[in-house]
């Protein structure tokens, strides 16, 4: 299948475009800096942005699945999520995409927010405030949309080998402990649940 990777140059964007090729998909990688991403026969690669129309046309068109993994290591206020989701919209309208599109945010967006630990709470709070509201307006707009959608909430994402033994939890309940997981295990459920959707229209939180 055609893959397309919005945020393919690092993290679980580039994990995801290694793991695809490895099960023979041919991935389409959009970053605005794909360097880093190993050259392949099925791969193509396009330098740009995931707020650009046309950057963002070129990469998804004519794919099976979208996975947007783009992250940020900006603190501060940002639009950068917002906008995708904007843009996002507004070439799928055009293109008339009908495909699923699988989209990383993070636990602690939107109404997960009430059901982190303290200490994931505090640490959300101190350094990636601006990042989580960003992304529940992310959320927002991704999923009162006519786009075929999945939330993908990963909890604290580390560097470790993929695992194969994280745990995947559907919508949100009391007592839940979300907490740390690989980018590695995040790609690995994503290349599967783009193989075989199971949870579209769903919110889903990844952990350890």
């Amino acid at each position: 299948m055609n893959i397309a990777t919005i945020g393919a140059g690092a993290g679980i964007g580039l994990q995801s475009v290694i793991q695809a090729l490895q099960k023979g998909h041919t991935v389409t990688a959009l970053s605005t800096n794909t360097d880093q991403i190993p050259n392949h026969p099925n791969l193509i690669k396009i330098n740009g942005s995931a707020t650009s129309t046309l950057d963002l046309k070129n990469a998804i068109k004519g794919s099976d699945v979208v996975l947007i993994t783009v992250g940020t290591k900006n603190k501060k206020a940002t639009t950068l999520f917002s906008d995708i989701a904007n843009t996002l919209i507004e070439v799928t309208d055009d293109l008339n995409f009908s495909s699923p599109v699988l989209v990383i945010t993070g636990f602690g967006a939107g109404k997960s927010k009430n059901y982190l630990s303290l200490f994931m709470r505090t640490i959300i709070s101190l350094f990636l405030k601006d990042q989580y509201i960003n992304k529940t307006i992310m959320e927002e707009i991704i999923t009162n949309s006519a786009l075929k959608w999945e939330i993908i909430r990963p909890g604290m994402l580390t560097n470790a080998d993929a695992s194969s033994t994280y745990k995947v939890i559907s919508g949100l309940q009391k007592g839940m402990k979300i907490w740390k997981i690989s980018r590695a295990d995040v790609a690995q459920f994503l290349i599967t649940e783009a193989e075989n959707p199971k949870r579209l229209y769903q919110y889903v939180a990844l952990t350890s």
